[in-house]
């Protein structure tokens, strides 16, 4: 008599040890769920890779957060950095101003979406073609996108402390908790990383554990993390060129 296990060569049934498919949640719950319920945001989206939906939402908010701002905000902030560098404050046209605006705005969605490209590309090639990770592009890019959900929802409800601060720049970061440091390169370097980016990290970093369970979510956090603080390195770098 034949064994039922012999045609597989396993004496498990078919699809016994893996975990169900997690079923698809709308675009409102998945995101919702980036904040309140960062695992199941991870299980969802990895399963099901979508992208476009969180990816345009991201981007509008990062708009409309340039948007909110006042016009003599930004522009405050761009005389003191010229006067800084010792560049003298040319006068400019009321029309020229409204163009800079209109295209400030257009800039900060359009280039979000620039950078999701691109750091699922990063995050990619280092998970998936360094590591060995069983992940797609899609998949890295539909967590990011998500992930980042986080971020672009910070620079709406980071408006009314950058208006009454005076400074369009003004985020709660983790220099913020370090007073003791003095002004310079290395302050500037935490002053880069925004708290909400590294909760966003965090959050990126389960959807890699999701993508691939045998990526633990401590080492994909720990390479998260050290990405973000590579990009703070040169972001404070760019900030002391400022004279900040």
């Amino acid at each position: 008599m034949t064994d039922p296990s012999d045609a597989t060569g396993t004496d498990e049934a078919p699809g016994e040890g893996s975990e169900p498919e997690a079923p698809l949640r709308s675009l409102p719950a998945r995101l919702l769920d980036a904040v309140i319920a960062p695992g199941r945001m991870a299980r969802t989206v990895a399963d099901n890779p979508k992208w476009i939906g969180a990816l345009l939402v991201c981007a509008v908010l990062l708009a409309l957060s340039i948007a909110l701002l006042p016009a003599g905000l930004m522009e405050d902030m761009q005389r003191r950095v010229m006067i800084q560098s010792g560049r003298a404050v040319p006068e400019i046209p009321e029309r020229t101003r409204t163009i800079i605006r209109v295209v400030s705005i257009g800039a900060a969605g359009i280039g979000f979406i620039v950078m999701a490209f691109i750091g699922a590309a990063i995050t990619t090639f280092v998970f998936a073609f360094v590591l060995g990770d069983e992940g797609t592009y899609k998949q890295y890019l539909a967590v990011g996108v998500h992930a980042a959900f986080i971020t672009t929802l910070a620079a709406i409800l980071y408006i009314p402390m950058r208006v009454a601060g005076g400074d369009p720049q003004l985020t709660i970061n983790v220099g913020t908790f370090l007073p003791f440091l003095p002004d310079g390169y290395v302050h500037n370097v935490f002053r880069a990383m925004d708290i909400s980016q590294v909760w966003s990290s965090l959050v990126a970093a389960m959807g890699i554990h999701a993508i691939d369970r045998r990526r633990s979510f401590g080492s994909a956090a720990a390479i998260q993390l050290g990405i973000l603080f590579c990009i703070a390195l040169l972001a404070g770098w760019a900030l002391s060129r400022q004279g900040f």
